[in-house]
């Protein structure tokens, strides 16, 4: 596995060997003792699935304290734009966004630590997107950020026509009527 890092500290891009063959490929989505060689020290308590349709877009979200969680994130199907938006009150990249294309074909992955929103728009016709967390998921400490957000200002790179987003997720706050709460 190759670790790549990115312009915000700690959150890393993840690049699998992948072993290819005229029958398919295989590759090691995660290992926690390539993790912690590595210096990663993860464990991974939840493995979430979701399956989208083009212009869908899940986010910004993340959990607050106790309940705050760390994800790696990938695409098994299809194509998507992963963003991570850097919460974290005392990190000198607060506010700062980082977006990659993340695709069943690239098979990148996105190490997205604690204290970051997390969203995605899906680019391909559909796409199933898979993530693990290091922390269960509690309702009453969720949280989120406008996927609209003017300071944010992300190209979600979907036709803003066909933009397909939750009512709950259509009503979260911007970063500035946030509080450094992640």
């Amino acid at each position: 596995m190759t670790i790549i890092t990115t312009p915000i500290k700690d959150l890393l891009i993840l690049e699998p060997r992948v072993f290819e063959d005229d029958r398919g490929y295989f590759y090691e989505t995660f290992n926690n003792k390539t993790f912690k060689e590595s210096g990663l020290d993860y464990t991974f308590v939840q493995l979430n699935e979701s399956y989208s349709t083009y212009g869908t877009i899940r986010g910004l979200h993340f959990q607050k304290g106790e309940y705050a969680q760390a994800k790696l994130v990938r695409v098994v199907e299809g194509e998507v734009l992963d963003v991570a938006v850097d919460l974290r009150g005392e990190s000198d990249t607060y506010g700062m966004h980082f977006a990659i294309i993340l695709s069943g074909e690239n098979k990148k992955q996105l190490l997205i630590p604690r204290g970051f929103a997390h969203g995605f728009s899906v680019l391909s016709e559909t796409a199933i997107f898979s993530y693990q967390c290091d922390n269960y998921y509690n309702k009453n400490s969720e949280g989120g950020l406008n996927y609209a957000d003017p300071f944010l200002d992300i190209d979600w790179l979907v036709d803003k026509n066909k933009i397909a987003i939750s009512v709950k997720d259509m009503d979260l706050n911007t970063l500035q009527t946030n509080s450094k709460e992640a």
